[in-house]
């Protein structure tokens, strides 16, 4: 009798054990969630899409290569049109619900609306808004990003400005250059506005009066003929490649001589369409990040995984923009699992300790501490010319103290 009782004991025990192994085994096995807030209907959507299918591919190429030192992750990628109030609903079902902390987010205007709640709740957020005044760790923690800072490429667009000066109006004699400042109503618009207007009064440049071109304009012509009588060397514009375009092909219809540089989101691949003829020579761009098909070792993993969901399809440099962010959350998430800290706070220090870390040539390689969250002070400077975007110069800027966080 005893016998039987201590088997009956005993099959209990590794039922119970044996279930409780399981649904831990279970447990691990479940994909790590990451939420995905994008733009694919909304007002930036002609770059937003983009960007978006390649955060989709880079979750299936961070499957196939291993994931988080063997565990899956899951992308849950929301369209949320541009709209903040959209972003806000989808970060609260993001915490509430899918119980996140790593959110691959989009626009200047929401990230910085949910900056203090991404704080407040120790959830990494990496935005495709690159606006200063989430670079500083000491008032947004668990803020990152990949590309250089748009007011760290405003002061460069500013420095090409001054230096080349001489050389590009040759007929200007001693004046100061001229520079006028175009962009939109919205937050991104205006972020790295500031950070220009003082780069340019440090070097000497004359700066004329701003004007309003909204994302989705059709015509800028009106704008332009205001700026007639400052007569500008230089117009910063800072929208999307399409209200680009519209203030090359105007600027060239009321025959300005003034030329154009460019923000990273207004000059792409696309431009060469947009603008036509009209930009040739005439449009200048940052450019934080590899263009699509450059002769770079971390192309082919993105060309060749942008093939297995689109074999026909022609990609951007946003695509290499979405996929650079996945790539280095990656990493992070790498890391901070080997230091059995999967979580929040874990990632935003795993992502601290990146230093100079390698995106194989898709962007100037990226650091990050927790003072200090530029990650990199660099890029290239492209022109349209003949049809083609070509390299002109690859620029930087000292990692100073004053321009962190503006």
């Amino acid at each position: 009798m005893k016998r039987i009782k201590i088997f009956q004991w005993a099959c209990v025990v590794l039922l119970v054990t044996g279930l409780v192994f399981w649904g831990c085994a279970k447990k691990e096995a479940e994909p790590l969630k990451i939420g995905g807030i994008f733009d694919i209907t909304g007002p930036t959507s002609a770059v937003g899409k983009d960007y978006a299918q390649a955060a989709k591919d880079a979750e299936r190429y961070i499957n196939e290569n291993g994931g988080i030192n063997g565990r899956k992750i899951q992308l849950i990628a929301n369209d949320y049109a541009y709209k903040i109030p959209e972003a806000v609903s989808l970060y609260k079902q993001y915490k509430d619900v899918d119980k996140v902390f790593v959110i691959q987010g989009w626009g200047t205007g929401d990230t910085n609306a949910l900056k203090q709640q991404t704080n407040n709740d120790q959830i990494v957020y990496i935005s495709a808004s690159y606006d200063s005044n989430l670079n500083d760790p000491s008032k947004s923690p668990y803020n990152f990003y990949v590309g250089t800072s748009y007011s760290d490429a405003i002061r460069l667009a500013m420095k090409f400005v001054n230096d080349s000066f001489k050389e590009m109006f040759p007929d200007a004699g001693d004046r100061a250059p001229r520079v006028v400042f175009i962009y939109p109503d919205h937050p991104y618009g205006k972020a790295p506005i500031p950070a220009g207007k003082a780069m340019a009064k440090e070097l000497g440049i004359e700066v004329g009066p701003d004007e309003i071109v909204g994302l989705r304009a059709i015509d800028a012509t009106s704008q332009l003929l205001h700026l007639k009588e400052f007569d500008p060397d230089w117009a910063w514009v800072g929208g999307t490649t399409p209200s680009t375009s519209v203030v090359v092909k105007d600027t060239a219809k009321l025959n300005l001589r003034t030329k154009i540089i460019s923000n990273c989101w207004g000059f792409d691949e696309n431009i060469l369409k947009l603008a036509g003829d009209a930009g040739n020579d005439r449009i200048y761009g940052m450019a934080p990040f590899a263009f699509w098909g450059e002769d770079v070792p971390g192309m082919k993993a993105a060309m060749e995984t942008a093939k297995k969901s689109d074999p026909e399809g022609i990609h951007t440099v946003r695509y290499i923009q979405g996929w650079t962010a996945m790539m280095v959350m990656w990493e992070g998430l790498k890391r901070a699992d080997k230091a059995g800290q999967l979580n929040g706070p874990g990632l935003k220090a795993a992502l601290e300790s990146l230093q100079d870390f390698n995106t194989g040539g898709l962007t100037a390689p990226v650091s990050f501490t927790p003072t200090d969250h530029r990650p990199n002070t660099a890029l290239r400077i492209f022109q349209m010319s003949n049809n083609q975007l070509v390299p002109v110069k690859s620029v930087s800027i000292e990692r100073e103290d004053r321009f962190l966080g503006w």
